[in-house]
């Protein structure tokens, strides 16, 4: 057939030269292309389907935008919906959030979560609440906002997508938690305060062996910008699996602040090596408050085995020595690049884990001392307040600031290939990420969505964030306490 057609060109070609002569010259390339196809041992499709298969390959590539702009609806995207990402974009513009005709989510369904609202509302203070973290042991207690922008690396993350977030925080007096790939020049350029997080790889203070280094742990925990350092335990969208930084991200300027090599897929270690059990944790949440002057010291977890945390507690009383913060990971939280089944299937979700932690906190005595940072889909103000009436004292968001970046949910942060620059290491994507505009967003949807918290919290008769709790929400359709799914021998069940 192919040679049919070549030969019908050809004499075509006689008569409309400059038509005829393209024309084979496409036939052509097919021809090569097609041929290859049949010749080829690795694609089915393509062997059996030549030239015809390459569509169902670049259907399969495009098919997160054709999902996102063609087929889902406002509320039912994954993992966030696309009003959600619409209120963040708005928000991070400082236009109009308010939406039109009333909501468009099933309010008769068990996952109808709301606020308990007061006929006696009270007007929103105009002041930021603000949370102290620091126990006894502390000699350098920091002031927290209670939105904050979550773990994200510098490899993860595009150089001007954490400048501008840092100087975003800069401007909005809220934190910026560095993630496990330790601290770059663009952490430190935006000024703005900094959580140091250290993970299994001990990225930024490691010794040639990978092993920590507390000489270099003292030295950059000591800088003034660090207001507070996170062992980072476990993650929630990857628990029991050490970080993942694919090859193609891992640039000179990258390998050279973790101490790696360049061009390698790094994989953290699942596990610490500076300590082992509940003792040598306790034991290193000492040794780290020591060596950094007495700055808050926390850890970061995603609840699985909940006897472990128990011990931990336990081990804690017995030492009297204990973290100034918990920072709770959901398994629902996110990442840049994870295996599915650790993603899908492993952890604990953010809800029954916060008042999992709170309760046993409190069982311990040690809730006075320990504040509870949520992490996992923190990005609108009930989202916020959910979380705070759950037992958290304050909130860190990661893809919420994404998007106040411009992210636009393309599921392509593993590739190096953000279209939006954000979560890349490639120069000609990266410049569309212009850090000047971005830092006003990343500032503007802090400041609006902490207002709006604000206003919430007004609406159920409450002034500040230390004064909402689980009996301020209810479940599903049956006018049903949350607090009663939890505990039903303690609280009444009716609203």
């Amino acid at each position: 057939m192919a040679a049919f057609i070549l030969i019908s060109v050809t004499a075509l070609s006689i008569y409309f030269f400059g038509f005829g002569y393209s024309f084979l010259a496409i036939l052509l390339g097919l021809l090569v292309v097609g041929l290859y196809d049949v010749l080829q041992t690795k694609h089915a499709i393509l062997k059996n389907f030549p030239i015809v298969g390459h569509f169902r390959y670049m259907f399969e590539a495009i098919s997160p935008e054709i999902q996102q702009y063609f087929i889902e609806s406002n509320t039912d995207g994954r993992p966030f919906s696309r009003n959600l990402r619409s209120l963040v974009y708005r928000r991070a513009k400082n236009v109009n959030d308010t939406h039109p005709f009333g909501t468009q989510r099933d309010l008769g369904g068990e996952e109808y979560m709301a606020l308990r609202h007061s006929i006696y509302a009270v007007k929103p203070i105009e002041e930021e609440p603000r949370i102290s973290i620091g126990s006894d042991f502390c000699t350098q207690p920091y002031s927290a906002s209670i939105l904050n922008i979550s773990a994200m690396s510098f490899g993860s993350l595009s150089s001007n997508a954490i400048l501008a977030l840092n100087k975003g925080a800069k401007k909005g007096g809220f934190f910026h938690n560095t993630g496990e790939g330790g601290i770059s020049n663009h952490h430190r350029e935006g000024g703005g305060d900094l959580v140091w997080q250290i993970g299994t790889g001990y990225f930024g203070c490691r010794d040639e062996e990978g092993n920590f280094d507390p000489e270099k742990f003292k030295e950059k925990a000591n800088w003034p910008q660090v207001k507070m350092i996170e062992i980072k335990l476990s993650q929630g969208a990857k628990p029991g699996h050490g970080g993942v930084l694919p090859g193609v991200k891992n640039t000179k300027e990258i390998a050279h602040i973790r101490g790696v090599k360049p061009g390698e897929t790094i994989l953290s270690p699942p596990a610490h090596t500076a300590f082992s059990g509940p003792k040598g944790l306790v034991e290193f949440v000492g040794k780290l408050r020591k060596l950094s002057g007495g700055k808050p010291i926390g850890f970061k977890l995603c609840i699985g085995r909940t006897e472990e945390f128990v011990n931990v507690c336990k081990e804690m009383v017995a030492q009297h020595v204990w973290p100034d913060f918990i920072t709770v990971d959901g398994a629902e939280g996110g990442t840049g690049a994870a295996p599915l089944e650790f993603s899908d299937s492993v952890g604990l979700p953010l809800e029954p884990a916060l008042i999992f932690v709170n309760g046993t906190l409190e069982k311990y005595h040690l809730r006075e001392h320990i504040r509870i940072i949520a992490s996992g889909k923190a990005i609108s103000a009930f989202s916020i307040l959910k979380n705070i009436a759950l037992g958290a004292d304050i909130c860190n968001s990661a893809r919420g600031f994404m998007f106040s970046l411009g992210c636009i949910q393309a599921l392509r942060c593993n590739t190096n290939e953000c279209p939006t620059g954000v979560a890349t290491q490639m120069a000609s994507l990266t410049k569309g990420l212009v850090v000047s505009d971005k830092a006003e967003r990343v500032y503007n949807f802090h400041k609006n969505t902490v207002h709006a918290v604000q206003e919430l919290l007004g609406a159920t008769g409450h002034t500040h964030t230390s004064e909402i709790s689980i009996h301020d929400l209810v479940k599903g359709d049956e006018m049903v306490k949350l607090a009663n799914r939890y505990f039903p021998d303690t609280v009444n069940t009716q609203v």
